[in-house]
């Protein structure tokens, strides 16, 4: 976003103009909406400005929920700004630890240092981008806690604050394009200096999940962050922030708000691979990325790996997890796509899911080739069963809701 449209947006007839817009209903209503606004005067400047937020507004939901109706966003802070229920355990966390004033190092548009604020804790909000840092000042206005800079982070003095939240922007846009940045080194502030700076006092650091482990230091607890079944962040904590004797965690959220966590001072050990049995588990994504795989087949009770460096577990006993989807093995099929598609007509299968594991099959190409037809449905692994390749047929398992 450019420093023209921030001025436009925030003057008092953009406010004023978007506060009376209509619920953003998508691509349909733009034009509508946009020709009766010029026709009532407002330039093309300020239109587009309104629009632009009304669009985002509605993205932002996903994340931000109602608060996202009285927010601010630009592009690239929504993509990188973090949900609004995991802000708010990362802001716990700082509580929790006894700290009171947080630097927030590269703030975005303010989505963690709203959580640090709404839990009372005094927030520096850093932030380099000048439109960004606008944004994030009006977002955080109703906070007396809270103040927001138009600063590089490797510059700015810390002061009195006693702790860090550092949330490296790992996106750069040039020419209206926004690119993802692969290289650590390439991010604002690097990877480098938010390890430097954790080391002389407490700090937190959401990067990406995907990040190579080898990166992560000796000294910091690693949380791996699954939301509504996607993994959204690896959080680095260090100093009082970090946890005793914990090292490797993977920290759910399930669709109702509920949280669980698998912790452990380290990676866990594999547990031994056994014929597959009655149930079949796919672990959420953030135990995958912790390698807490045997820590989870503990939780399970008797469940075991079915092949070596397959993250699938099995079981012959149904158990509800936050931790794992549970499904009912109905048989196994040679990973041949003739025979394949031969069963599912037999037994009328017109619905598919398709998951892989272990196998450089591509479900896409599969399912164009095997021409489902028929009312029932299922779920088809493509994995290896003790080093073979194999495919699985299930079903979902519906437990009753928690009491």
């Amino acid at each position: 976003m450019q420093r023209d449209e921030v001025l436009t947006l925030l003057s008092p007839e953009g406010l004023a103009l978007l506060a009376s817009l209509p619920e953003y209903r998508g691509a349909d209503d733009v034009l509508k909406t946009v020709t009766s606004l010029r026709a009532a005067g407002h330039s093309p400047a300020l239109v587009a400005a309104v629009m632009n937020q009304s669009r985002l507004r509605r993205r932002a939901e996903a994340k931000f929920g109602p608060f996202a109706e009285t927010m601010l966003f630009t592009e690239a802070g929504l993509e990188q700004a973090t949900r609004f229920a995991v802000a708010a355990r990362h802001a716990a966390r700082f509580r929790d630890a006894g700290l009171q004033h947080v630097a927030d190092l590269g703030c975005g548009i303010g989505g963690d240092a709203l959580a640090l604020s709404a839990l009372g804790l005094r927030v520096d909000a850093v932030e380099r981008d000048e439109a960004t840092a606008a944004i994030a000042a009006f977002n955080l206005a109703a906070f007396d806690t809270a103040q927001v800079h138009h600063a590089d982070v490797t510059d700015y003095p810390l002061g009195e604050a006693d702790s860090v939240w550092l949330d490296p922007a790992r996106r750069s846009t040039a020419g209206g394009r926004t690119r993802r940045l692969h290289d650590p080194n390439e991010y604002s502030p690097s990877l480098n200096f938010a390890f430097e700076l954790a080391v002389r006092m407490p700090a937190g650091i959401k990067l990406a999940p995907a990040l190579d482990r080898d990166l992560i230091p000796h000294w910091a607890e690693a949380q791996w962050v699954s939301d509504r079944g996607e993994v959204v962040e690896l959080a680095l904590w260090s100093g009082p922030l970090a946890r005793d004797g914990i090292r490797r965690s993977a920290l759910v959220i399930r669709q109702d708000g509920a949280a669980a966590e698998l912790a452990a001072d380290g990676d866990a050990p594999d547990v031994p691979v056994s014929p597959l049995g009655d149930y079949l588990y796919e672990p959420d994504g953030a135990v995958i990325r912790a390698r807490l795989i045997g820590l989870l087949a503990e939780h399970l009770g008797d469940a075991r790996m079915i092949s070596g460096a397959i993250a699938y577990l099995s079981s012959d006993v149904a158990i509800d997890s936050p931790f794992a989807t549970c499904f009912r093995v109905r048989e196994t099929i040679p990973l041949d796509t003739a025979k394949i598609a031969k069963r599912l007509r037999e037994l009328g299968i017109g619905s598919l899911e398709i998951k892989k594991r272990g196998t450089d099959h591509d479900p896409a190409t599969l399912r164009k080739a095997l021409k489902l037809q028929g009312d029932e449905s299922a779920t088809l692994f493509l994995t290896r069963i003790d080093g073979r390749h194999r495919a699985i047929l299930a079903d979902r398992m519906e437990f009753p809701p928690a009491q």
